[in-house]
């Protein structure tokens, strides 16, 4: 049997990373198998499906990487096939034509909700209460239409639905890959619509059609859809499909515990993009959202894909945790090939404006020895703004105070030195500081201070001599000079 498996998001928002998780998932079990991943845009619902929200599901697909074996199907437009099983089904008997209008099965709820009110009541005798917890119970339990049994029909003028016979009676159960064993009465199921009054398939129908069609044989989606699993098992049997295999995900939850909501983090994956996250970051955080291999943390797709199974997923929510999330981020960062991490880097740098050729060079060298500066991209290009920053540079008031009587004279004398280094390198000026401080009996408490401040404004760096090879020997010098000439008055 080849395993395929499939995400089929609905297009009405952003591609959050709730269902990302659920992508990857499916993802890596079909590469596991050596199986496909398929895609489904689930856009019956016309009026909240949107182009633009199909345009950001398939760009946040592609930025994580998750591409589909095939072209993406489309639901809306299989509609006509929809249609066609749900017309077999009344032709087999398993569905049947209801003539009960909304507005009917509206009244029905309503009567039962007033029964069940009444219920709670002062003064009613134990027997009037349960009479009428009886009736609200009969008025709102799962809805079977009293037209269940009857012939269809020919040439019916009166609006109908389509809805599938439920089971009658006796206990469903499904075998689910992470929640085990689950049954249910089968009473607890109604007759569901599959064609509404105006013809057109409902999502529980076109769900296991697209399903059966796309040759789907593993279901993984969130546990949300579990009760889905009973009401969509009798649509395969009684078309005599074969029932996919289930495996229903635990939710993500908020770090308090609740609900995963747009304040814990439940973004668009284009969000976490533009936050600085590495895609391979993201992806290998959600992995461990929930799911185990051992003990170990750190995972490349291709090793996730080469151990990935549905044993190792908890039946547990998960809680988000962004401070794990920027941790394994920062690894993916230190791992990231130097060319594409400078790819990646380059739009987060300078406030997002055009770099100059000298700072592009600036970053380039400096990048191999500044990747553990930052968990994110926004955090690392942060890193570097000591690179990047123009003369004359603004100084703090730690700065300004490194750059006055005897440490503005240790800057000069040190000036002096650095400016006659035939070979500028990190070693070579590493080596010509600690000759300094050796000749002049001084600690690099002393010396390091007024460099630092005339080097970077006491802007974050690394340590100094690295600073200083990275800016060049020119900018090296005329950020000193620039701060010698402050003492004196001269110009620049």
């Amino acid at each position: 049997m080849t395993v395929i498996t499939r995400f089929a998001p609905s297009p009405t928002g952003f591609l959050h990373i709730g269902g990302a998780r659920t992508a990857l998932f499916n993802f890596l079990f079909a590469k596991r198998h050596n199986g496909k991943f398929l895609l489904r845009v689930e856009d019956t619902d016309r009026k909240r499906s949107t182009p633009e929200a199909v345009a950001a599901i398939l760009e946040g697909m592609s930025w994580l990487g998750l591409e589909a074996s095939e072209a993406p199907i489309f639901q809306f437009e299989r509609s006509k096939r929809h249609v066609e099983v749900a017309n077999e089904m009344i032709a087999s008997g398993k569905a049947f034509r209801c003539f009960i209008t909304p507005d009917e099965l509206q009244a029905r709820r309503e009567l039962g909700e007033r029964k069940r009110k009444q219920a709670k009541e002062d003064g009613l005798s134990d027997t009037a209460r349960q009479a009428l917890l009886k009736e609200a119970d009969e008025h709102l339990k799962p809805f079977r239409s009293p037209h269940r049994d009857e012939p269809p029909i020919e040439n019916e003028e009166r609006p109908f639905t389509v809805r599938l016979r439920a089971p009658d009676t006796g206990t469903m159960t499904i075998q689910d890959e992470v929640q085990g064993e689950i049954s249910i009465q089968s009473d607890e199921i109604d007759d569901l619509i599959l064609l509404r009054a105006d013809g057109t398939p409902t999502y529980m129908l076109a769900v296991v059609v697209d399903d059966h069609d796309m040759g789907v044989t593993h279901i993984i989606r969130g546990d949300d859809h579990l009760r889905n699993a009973f009401r969509q098992t009798p649509i395969y049997q009684a078309m005599n499909w074969d029932v996919p295999i289930w495996a229903h995900l635990p939710m993500i939850h908020g770090d308090d515990g609740a609900k995963l909501s747009k304040r814990h983090g439940a973004l668009g994956v284009e969000a976490y993009r533009d936050m600085g996250y590495l895609p391979e970051g993201l992806l290998n955080y959600l992995l461990r959202l929930g799911w185990s291999h051992g003990d170990r943390e750190l995972f490349t797709m291709h090793e996730a894909a080469s151990v990935f199974d549905l044993k190792g997923i908890n039946k547990a929510p998960s809680r988000i945790d962004f401070d794990k999330m920027a941790a394994i981020n920062a690894h993916h960062i230190q791992s990231c090939d130097n060319e594409r991490l400078l790819e990646l880097l380059v739009p987060f740098l300078n406030e997002g404006k055009p770099l100059s050729a000298t700072q592009f060079e600036r970053v380039k060298l400096a990048l191999p020895g500044m990747k553990d500066r930052g968990s994110t991209l926004v955090d690392l290009a942060e890193a570097f703004n000591f690179l990047l920053i123009e003369r004359p540079l603004a100084l703090n008031k730690k700065a300004r105070k490194a750059l006055k009587g005897e440490g503005l004279d240790r800057l000069s004398a040190l000036s002096d030195v650095v400016s006659d280094l035939s070979e500028w390198t990190s070693d070579a000026i590493e080596l010509a500081i600690a000759d300094f401080c050796k000749n002049h009996e001084l600690s690099m408490g002393q010396v390091g201070p007024p460099l630092r401040a005339a080097l970077t404004g006491n802007l974050p760096a690394p340590d100094l001599h690295l600073v200083a090879a990275w800016l060049g020997k020119d900018e090296t010098l005329a950020r000193i000079k620039e701060q010698l000439a402050e003492k004196t008055g001269d110009n620049v």
